[in-house]
């Protein structure tokens, strides 16, 4: 699956970054809002892709790092950190990153966990790098309560995307964060509609497989995202 998810963001990478630099401000925004950092925490954005998190965050903690999988997004995220001098990118697994149990007063992962094979060892790992009292910050595309429609909309995203293997429901999530002992501080929810066409030009979907992937699209196909924020006790 690493195999599939490095090919797929290679491929895709400066349409990612792009989709990024015009997301930032309102990304930026969001990410303050909800997180309400103090300023002075050492950040960590586990799969960070080109720095979307990483960026958000920034101008409002001590230092973030970035850990990604992908070389040629990571170039992306290193070109725009040139501005931001508390920003560093290091290339790594998110379920085995390389840093000491601890490191972290805030760990982040945001549109990371549908892409994992084994979220939970991704969940676990964010954990170990967070110090006791600190917090988590989960985004991620959630999946519908009902299996069968869970099952299309994985099937779809499956489809456009080699790289996405499968997004979890609210309930399951939960479930990682209660087998972490986490403390659910707070979550939102939000439909982001998706616009078809761009959506399967993101992912590089292309010729019979866009063609597949159109006809398991769910018509006026909205993402559903959750956000939650969380303290490691």
């Amino acid at each position: 699956m690493q195999d599939a998810t490095r090919e797929r963001f290679a491929k895709t990478a400066d349409r990612v970054a792009a989709l990024q630099d015009a997301r930032a401000a309102e990304l930026e925004q969001r990410v303050v809002r909800f997180v309400a950092p103090a300023g002075d925490e050492r950040a960590l954005d586990s799969g960070t892709g080109s720095g979307a998190l990483a960026f958000a965050l920034a101008p409002h903690v001590r230092e973030v790092v970035g850990v990604d999988l992908v070389p040629e997004l990571l170039e992306q995220a290193r070109k725009r950190a040139e501005r931001l001098p508390n920003a560093s990118f290091v290339e790594g697994d998110a379920t085995k990153l390389p840093f000491e149990y601890g490191s972290f007063d805030l760990a982040g992962s945001l549109r990371t966990l549908h892409h994992i094979p084994r979220p939970e060892l991704a969940m676990a790992e964010l954990v170990r790098v967070t110090r006791p009292g600190g917090r988590l910050l989960v985004v991620d595309q959630i999946a519908p309560v009902d299996p069968l429609a869970a099952l299309e909309l994985n099937r779809f995203e499956r489809a456009r995307d080699p790289s996405h293997v499968r997004a979890l429901a609210d309930v399951d999530l939960r479930g990682l964060f209660e087998s972490n002992s986490l403390v659910l501080l707070k979550a939102e929810f939000e439909s982001e509609p998706r616009d078809l066409d761009a959506y399967l030009d993101l992912a590089g979907c292309e010729g019979e497989a866009r063609e597949h992937a159109a006809t398991l699209a769910p018509p006026n196909y909205a993402a559903d995202l959750g956000w939650y924020l969380l303290e490691k006790r």
